[in-house]
């Protein structure tokens, strides 16, 4: 019996190799693996600053703490998400907004957030699930239209590192996005993440990307290799900063995996294109969006499948069957709402019907760049098989 996992890393001897040169070299956390992988990314990103960290989650929460989004301001967001969305926002002590999905997609109604929103509310944070990118530009029209351009936008873009809007890669398009590259992730630096921007001077903030990097270090004014420099071991503190900067290790292993990049993006394409092919043949199917002839492109993270027809029992059996058959399956995501601290907070799934319709019926199929495409034959084969029997 074949055994095929969920989401393995995929990692060369050359992402080992660099590791251990940056091991062998004396210098091991912030440094100058580092800046290169920051110069990378904006490059891949074509934007103007990026400041990698130690995840996605802290580049959120950095930007609300230097920001100064706190209790009795108002953040909206999507209740379909990984708790990570939320979480930044409950840390400042903000009961997040939810607007439910758009009915039959997985992305935050637009239509309604504008009913949402009111005097306290200082943060939109749109999600690209699955790595699918968000309407931004739609958002921003409903912004524009209530004068309220002040708000801010920070889009959790943890999935949708190499993906395209409108023709342009992710990054540039809200005032800030924040991209993960953990472990499971398109790109990884076994944890990280990164923030980037345009405006290195948004809101009359000069030079922002300097002190948001204080911020990532205890408000230190100086990053320890500054501090090496002969006579130069005194700093100041400017700030009660986070503690959440990524070390020279990480930003090795995201050098070489930049490099590999678009090779690996190319092999997540064929799986999809195999998943779709065989997929989309079935009355039963719902496959996941890809592309569009405006220039929008998915990153090809998740494969969000769905089945007409099924129910949270009917799914479950499914991905059991499966997993019995050596296929490792997921689903994503749980509504929040759904999950034991969100309810404590006084949120009620019925509230969001559309999101939970999505989640219901939901199979996250495998989709990782070793994936053999006659792995992904033999996979959705078995789901057909799996779903016929079900029915």
């Amino acid at each position: 019996m074949k055994k095929i996992p969920f989401s393995p890393p995929d990692i060369t001897e050359e992402e080992i190799q660099a590791v251990c040169e940056v091991l062998r070299s004396g210098w091991i956390t912030s440094g100058p693996q580092l800046a290169k992988f920051e110069e990378g990314i904006e490059e891949y990103c074509n934007v103007e600053k990026a400041l990698a960290l130690n995840s996605a989650t802290a580049a959120m929460e950095l930007v609300l703490k230097f920001f100064d989004i706190k209790e009795g301001d108002e953040i909206i967001t999507t209740p379909y998400t990984y708790t990570a969305t939320s979480s930044v926002a409950v840390h400042r002590g903000i009961k997040p907004i939810y607007v439910d999905v758009k009915k039959d997609t997985f992305e935050m109604d637009i239509d309604k957030v504008a009913e949402k929103i009111t005097e306290k509310t200082r943060v939109i944070m749109p999600v690209d699930i699955a790595g699918v990118p968000f309407d931004y530009d739609g958002l921003k029209k409903v912004l524009k239209d209530l004068g309220r351009e002040d708000i801010m936008i920070l889009c959790d873009s943890a999935h949708s590192f190499g993906a395209k809007y409108k023709g342009k890669p992710v990054g540039s398009q809200c005032d800030f996005h924040s991209f993960s590259f953990h472990a499971v992730k398109n790109l990884t630096t076994a944890e990280g993440g990164a923030l980037t921007f345009k405006d290195n001077n948004y809101k009359g903030n000069e030079d922002l990307l300097k002190y948001l990097r204080f911020t990532a270090m205890h408000g230190q004014s100086k990053d320890a290799l500054s501090k090496m420099k002969a006579g130069a071991w005194e700093y100041d503190i400017i700030n009660d900063g986070l503690k959440c900067n990524m070390t020279d290790i990480s930003a090795a292993i995201g050098n070489v995996q930049l490099k590999r990049y678009n090779k690996m993006l190319d092999r997540r394409r064929d799986i999809f294109k195999v998943y779709s092919d065989i997929l989309g043949k079935e009355d039963f199917s719902i496959i996941p969006f890809t592309k569009d002839d405006n220039g929008t492109e998915t990153s090809y993270h998740l494969y969000l499948y769905r089945v007409k027809g099924f129910n949270e029992e009917k799914r479950n059996k499914a991905i059991q069957i499966l997993a019995e058959k050596g296929i490792a399956t997921n689903v994503h995501y749980k509504p929040l709402p759904m999950l034991t601290l969100y309810k404590n907070l006084g949120y009620d799934i019925k509230d969001y019907p559309n999101a939970y319709a999505m989640y219901e019926n939901e199979i996250t199929l495998p989709v990782y760049s070793t994936l053999a495409l006659e792995d992904a034959e033999y996979i959705a084969r078995e789901v057909v098989n799996v779903i016929k029997e079900l029915m």
